[in-house]
């Protein structure tokens, strides 16, 4: 009963974070489970059903407050579906020892890349051109949804990185268009999880408790998405997704005791710089766009 509470509350952190950053559900939930000892294809699964709740709930309140672009979420929807269903038929296959240290390290990889990409911005702000056109979708729909049963989240960190630094929709529009369409995804990778695995092959109590709290989350972070600074919700969940496999690849690779906690330790000192240069590349952002309006007015 312990698990499912604590569950419940990484779903509601989860969706809290994904639904203002257009990120990180997906791989911080299944990084939680897989660490509870659930098989890859298994969390995967579960992480994919309650996404079909929280996707639902949190595309509606996007909408409420304009920012989903229906063009971007109609391209990107058949082929997140396809992808997704793929991605799930292929990791069902796996055996699942030996599934855990990659899907691991797929995490760990989407977790760089996701620091990457919001620390590389430094004290700038994206310039937006035209919007996405359906040869940059298409692909990026495709991919994104097969990463995203494969690692048990990728929609997110492929689709709302891409299209920011594309600069081609504005962030809040990116964060909602990503979400919304994520519950097209989700049933991919459902229905392909269930064909592979049958119904119960799926731990359904987490499922459930993902479901709880991100239904929860989804409205608050959709109001949110205006009001947080996305770099600095970045930096902080990517560090969490790097961190938690690290230490599953580490003890793959045989780390133990010393060694292993020291690197960690090591890891969430970097960690904790970034996202304090993340604050600080906002607040110089933010006092630029200030300077340059002032500037404009006189």
């Amino acid at each position: 009963m312990r698990k499912i509470i604590v569950v419940a509350v990484v779903g509601l952190l989860a969706q809290l974070v994904d639904g203002s950053l257009g990120m990180a559900y997906g791989v911080t939930s299944t990084t939680i489970l897989l660490a509870v000892g659930i098989a890859p294809a298994a969390a995967s699964a579960a992480v994919h059903f309650s996404e079909i709740g929280t996707s639902l709930v949190s595309g509606v309140s996007h909408a409420k407050f304009g920012n989903v672009d229906w063009r971007t979420v109609g391209i990107l929807a058949a082929p997140g579906f396809i992808g997704a269903f793929a991605g799930a038929t292929f990791l069902s296959n796996l055996d699942g020892d030996a599934a855990k240290p990659l899907v691991a390290f797929i995490l760990f990889s989407l977790g760089v890349y996701v620091i990457y990409r919001f620390l590389r911005l430094g004290g700038r702000r994206p310039q937006f051109k035209s919007r996405p056109s359906v040869f940059f979708l298409a692909p990026m729909g495709l991919f994104g949804g097969a990463l995203d049963s494969i690692g048990g989240g990728g929609w997110g960190p492929v689709g709302t990185t891409s299209l920011l630094s594309s600069g081609r929709l504005e962030p809040r529009k990116v964060v909602g268009s990503i979400d919304t369409s994520e519950f097209v995804v989700a049933i991919g990778g459902s229905l392909g999880f269930i064909l592979a695995l049958g119904s119960q092959g799926i731990p359904w109590e987490y499922a459930i408790a993902l479901l709880v709290g991100g239904v929860i989350a989804a409205p608050i972070a959709a109001w949110l998405v205006k009001h947080l600074a996305a770099r600095v919700l970045g930096v902080a969940a990517g560090g969490l997704i790097v961190l938690t496999n690290v230490k599953t690849l580490s003890e793959a690779a045989g780390a133990s005791g010393l060694s292993l906690w020291s690197g960690l330790a090591f890891l969430a000192v970097l960690w904790v710089v970034g996202i304090t240069w993340a604050v600080k590349q906002e607040r110089v952002a933010r006092e630029t766009a200030r300077l340059e309006e002032a500037y404009a007015a006189s």
